[in-house]
């Protein structure tokens, strides 16, 4: 068995410190904030996402109401249900569980939401703002990673910065907070000529592909931070269970200088990002009045 050397970068820890700091920002305002969860069909992963969410908001605080709609709902009817919570004073932010029913434009839904209140940082006006610089609302997994980081007083200003995968989701709001907090970063992906080569000059590597176990203790500088934001399902374990793994190898533990668990890493500080988003929403929009 490969010994562990690498700091082990909790999420838990760093999660539950983030949401004290939301629900003491949430006690501060006249109301509690409002979050509206909306979602289609009955995926399992979907349902069991929005519950953790719904639990969460109400732990800190908030409040936060569930819109499950059939599968069968229709786009019209959705953005129909969208324009309400958007005209709605009381609601201060507004999700939309993806992946949508294939019958329904997942871009026009996306770009439906009132970007005041949207706290998955996905609207157009929100990752342009992210883009130039300005403060916004951030897609919630790599704001999770910025806030992880800072938990654990790792630096991110001057590091080489490596990201792996170019997703709207992840790898490109990643890259834009980084240049904000002043790291040098590349994007790697798919295309990228000598993956190895490139990771290896990382003093921060980031992994978001989806693809378990890519990125091996050879592709990883000694002593560099890595960050698994990778999740995927793999079978094959005791009694034939599936298993969750990153798409970092576990013994790139034998080399790295701190690295995330999966799960147990980044996870949890996606949905108190999120709930961070949503007082950010409710406090700007008492601020506009």
């Amino acid at each position: 068995m490969t010994a562990t050397t690498a700091r082990v970068l909790a999420g838990p820890p760093a999660a539950a410190a983030l949401l004290a700091e939301t629900a003491a920002r949430a006690r501060r305002l006249p109301t509690p904030p409002h979050l509206a969860l909306v979602r289609l069909g009955e995926d399992p992963a979907s349902m069991s996402y929005v519950r953790g969410k719904d639990r969460k908001a109400r732990e800190v605080g908030l409040r936060s109401t569930v819109y499950a709609l059939p599968e069968t709902t229709s786009q019209d009817e959705l953005l129909a249900l969208i324009a309400r919570l958007n005209a709605d004073d009381g609601v201060n932010g507004l999700l939309v569980q993806l992946p949508l029913p294939a019958h329904v434009d997942e871009e026009a839904v996306l770009h439906a939401i009132d970007p005041r209140k949207d706290v998955d940082g996905f609207h157009p006006a929100n990752v342009g703002a992210l883009w130039a610089g300005r403060p916004t609302l951030t897609p919630c997994t790599p704001a999770g990673v910025m806030a992880l980081l800072a938990h654990y007083g790792l630096p991110v200003a001057g590091q080489r910065a490596v990201i792996v995968g170019r997703s709207h989701i992840v790898g490109r709001p990643m890259a834009a907070l980084l240049l904000n907090a002043d790291a040098t970063v590349t994007v790697a992906h798919s295309r990228t000529r000598d993956l190895a080569a490139v990771t290896r000059e990382a003093d921060l590597l980031i992994a978001a592909v989806g693809r378990a176990h890519l990125l091996t203790p050879d592709m990883v500088k000694p002593g560099a931070t890595v960050v698994d934001v990778g999740i995927n399902r793999v079978s094959g374990g005791p009694e034939g269970k599936t298993s969750l793994t990153g798409d970092v190898h576990p013994d790139v533990a034998a080399v790295a200088g701190a690295l995330t668990p999966v799960p147990g890493g980044v996870g949890p500080m996606t949905i108190a990002q999120l709930l961070a988003n949503t007082v950010t929403a409710a406090e700007r929009q008492q601020a506009e009045g």
